[in-house]
């Protein structure tokens, strides 16, 4: 019996030029892509706030969180490292009380450096290109695998999955 290989080729990317390009242009250019991620978190917010919110929506919240603070430890609006800490706080503290009664509620001021945060958020996606949202969406990933994120931990037994950064 032979041994099975390791060699995995590397995939080839048949338009280089227009991948570069592509990467270059602002999001806001790239066909309906801004609108439907500010869709995305904005709904997610909603139901959170109107007390539907479930894992899903609250794992999106805290990526977008995390991409806000990504944005402004590389340059984009680092000027608001102080209010984005606040709103991950809030979104830390709002999912710890979540994971254990099973609802998914703000308090009123974690409510305001939340939606002030969201705010930036936008902000952040609208000046930001395609490449820069790849970059990162790479670094938030990396932060999380190297294990510098606070997990949301449901009493000493069990973990959700969801992560919010911790440097900052």
């Amino acid at each position: 019996m032979r041994k099975k290989s390791n060699y995995k080729p590397k995939g080839v990317r048949l338009d280089a030029l227009n991948w570069v390009l592509a990467g270059l242009k602002p999001i806001s250019q790239v066909g309906d892509a801004l609108l439907t991620l500010r869709a995305k978190n904005h709904s997610a917010l909603t139901e959170i706030v109107q007390g539907r919110g479930n894992h899903e929506q609250l794992d999106v919240l805290i990526a977008t969180m995390n991409m806000t603070e990504a944005y402004a430890i590389h340059g984009k609006g680092a000027d608001w490292k102080a209010e984005i800490k606040e709103a991950q706080d809030a979104v830390f503290e709002m999912a710890l009380r979540g994971v254990d009664t099973g609802r998914f509620l703000f308090r009123g001021p974690e409510m305001q450096a939340v939606n002030l945060a969201m705010d930036i958020h936008d902000a952040q996606l609208e000046q930001s290109s395609v490449q820069e949202l790849e970059k990162m969406t790479f670094y938030v990933t990396h932060q999380i695998l190297h294990k510098r994120a606070r997990p949301i931990v449901k009493s000493k037994r069990s973990m959700s999955a969801s992560c919010v950064s911790q440097d900052g």
